[in-house]
């Protein structure tokens, strides 16, 4: 594994904030993509008093070759998980929750009654409270994109993760034409703010990254990540190119040039980093 450079590098925060975050997951039975995916901004975001919940198991039914989470045969349902996950929004009085998944092919909807569960669920403390979810492509079924839409999330997130000449290397099971599908059909059927993202440091030229952005803009997408690949271990794809600071500048000019008003890229941005100030920006702009 390459070593990383001094600017992809975070300390690690112990304070008695992260501590009670920690204690009110553990004691709630969740898991978090922040462990799962060893997210880098997990110090920060716990010091914050927010964490990226990760429902419906913690091992997936998929094997994205960049991916931390475990594939394996999921465990049924927790049907009191979206209980617990409200519980805990309150018990950490957040007023943006951002929700993500493993992928769970093997369910009949992909899971998506398990996602409106979660969300009517925090409604019920409050209508005012901000629920964004990250979502896998559900195969592209649009039975399941509806019972998504009825749930009427804030932020609909679904990431393209990759170029599309490198889809079928990074996400084997996954569709570049399929991901774009989803994210159009919710932005043509519902007034949800779309979001999309994807790293970088895989192989991608920049004409790579510029067909990307082109393409999730002619879906109309609100808001777009991009961040630097991060090896998880040495079973995982192998880093081709750590992008400089300097680059990412060229990458937020790129997108600002395409036409996005709301945008987060920088090195070390993830799909829910600061996601509630991504969210309050859109929809300034809509």
């Amino acid at each position: 594994m390459q070593r990383l450079p001094e600017y992809l590098k975070r300390p690690i925060i112990d304070t008695e904030k992260t501590k009670t975050v920690r204690h009110i997951l553990k004691n709630k039975c969740l898991n978090t993509v922040c462990e799962g995916a060893r997210c880098p901004n997990k110090s920060e975001c716990y010091s914050r008093n927010t964490a990226t919940f990760l429902i419906m198991g913690n091992v997936c039914t998929r094997n994205c070759r960049y991916c931390n989470i475990s594939s394996a045969k999921p465990e049924p349902l927790d049907e009191n998980e979206p209980k617990h996950i409200a519980e805990a929004v309150k018990e950490l009085g957040l007023n943006h929750v951002v929700i993500t998944s493993v992928t769970r092919d093997d369910l009949p909807n992909g899971g998506a009654e398990h996602f409106a569960n979660c969300i009517w669920e925090i409604k019920k403390i409050s209508k005012d409270i901000k629920v964004e979810i990250l979502t896998p492509d559900f195969r592209g079924k649009k039975e399941s994109l509806d019972v998504i839409i009825k749930a009427n999330p804030e932020v609909f997130n679904h990431n393209i993760e990759t170029v599309e000449s490198l889809f079928k290397t990074a996400r084997p099971q996954g569709n570049y034409k399929c991901s774009l599908e989803v994210l159009k059909y919710v932005k043509d059927n519902s007034n949800i703010i779309t979001k999309s993202g994807l790293m970088v440091g895989l192989g991608e030229g920049v004409s790579d990254i510029e067909k990307t952005l082109i393409d999730l803009k002619n879906v109309d997408v609100d808001i777009i990540t991009i961040g630097q690949y991060i090896q998880p271990s040495k079973q995982h794809l192998e880093v081709s190119k750590y992008y400089t600071p300097e680059e990412f500048e060229e990458l937020r000019c790129l997108a600002k040039k395409i036409g996005f008003k709301n945008y987060q890229i920088d090195p070390l941005v993830r799909s829910s980093y600061k996601a509630s100030n991504c969210f309050i920006n859109a929809s300034l702009t809509k």
